[in-house]
């Protein structure tokens, strides 16, 4: 399969970033609605980003949006029980992928990131909007509750945020799901991608290992208990600390000049 035909493009030093990884999905006339096969694919590819020494992931979408959610047509083709729940397991286990692999994950969201598209924003570590991107958990509208999108996004904005518009369907802008915590950065779309590579270059000049051990660390104490949480956290430190790149980090700044990592 050519890249042209590919339902997953894959862009290495991507931003002129070494170590950035941009991954495009690819089926624009569909809106990159997330198929069988486009869940298959980008299980794949993060995946095989996940075991490499690559630093920082973008994930993007071809033509007028970033990601319209499941294939609705694809999924009414075999209406069976056991086929509905072998598709959600499948897109749930691409988005533990995302927060399991020990590169942060950056969504780059232009114009609708809807029903499993907005899910994909919100399993994204970090996300930067253009300033037209409309954000919905819109399966009410046609009878289906987004509760596999519903978990993402209830860990990213307010309790009431989240159920208003997992029960409305209605669509929030990009400054409003800038406010509610949705997305970390809004800009216009001629400077999107500048703000990506503001926000990659800046991830990728840190040690791996320590973003690594950070970002594990994050999810893990997000799930439990304050006691807990703080235990694996003073854990973490102290195993980071004795990493070679923090050592000459902190020694770096004692004397006063820049890290040589």
């Amino acid at each position: 399969m050519s890249d042209s035909e590919a339902l997953v493009l894959v862009e290495h030093d991507a931003y002129g970033i070494q170590g950035a990884v941009r991954l495009t999905m690819n089926r624009p006339r569909a809106f990159n609605a997330l198929s069988e096969a486009m869940l298959d694919a980008m299980e794949r590819e993060l995946q095989r980003i996940g075991e490499s020494d690559a630093r920082v992931v973008v994930i993007a979408g071809e033509g007028r949006a970033f990601c319209a959610g499941h294939d609705l047509k694809e999924m009414r083709q075999e209406p069976a029980l056991d086929y509905y729940r072998e598709l959600f397991a499948r897109c749930s286990r691409m988005m533990l992928t995302i927060q399991r692999m020990p590169q942060p994950v950056i969504a780059r969201v232009h114009g609708i990131a809807t029903a499993a598209g907005c899910q994909l924003v919100a399993m994204c570590d970090l996300a930067v909007a253009s300033d037209g991107a409309r954000f919905a958990v819109s399966g009410v509208n046609v009878g289906l509750f987004c509760a596999t999108p519903g978990v993402a996004l209830s860990r990213n904005v307010s309790r009431k945020a989240a159920f208003e518009m997992l029960v409305t369907g209605d669509f929030i802008d990009a400054q409003t799901a800038k406010e509610r915590g949705l997305v970390n950065r809004v800009a216009a779309p001629g400077e999107l991608d500048d703000a990506i590579r503001a926000l990659a270059s800046s991830i990728a000049g840190k040690p791996r290992e320590a973003v690594a051990a950070g970002k594990r660390l994050f999810y893990r104490q997000l799930e439990t208990g304050i006691e807990s949480a703080y235990a694996l956290a003073s854990e973490t430190m102290a195993c980071n600390m004795m990493d070679e790149a923090t050592l000459e980090g902190t020694q770096a700044f004692i004397e006063k000049r820049p890290p040589r990592w």
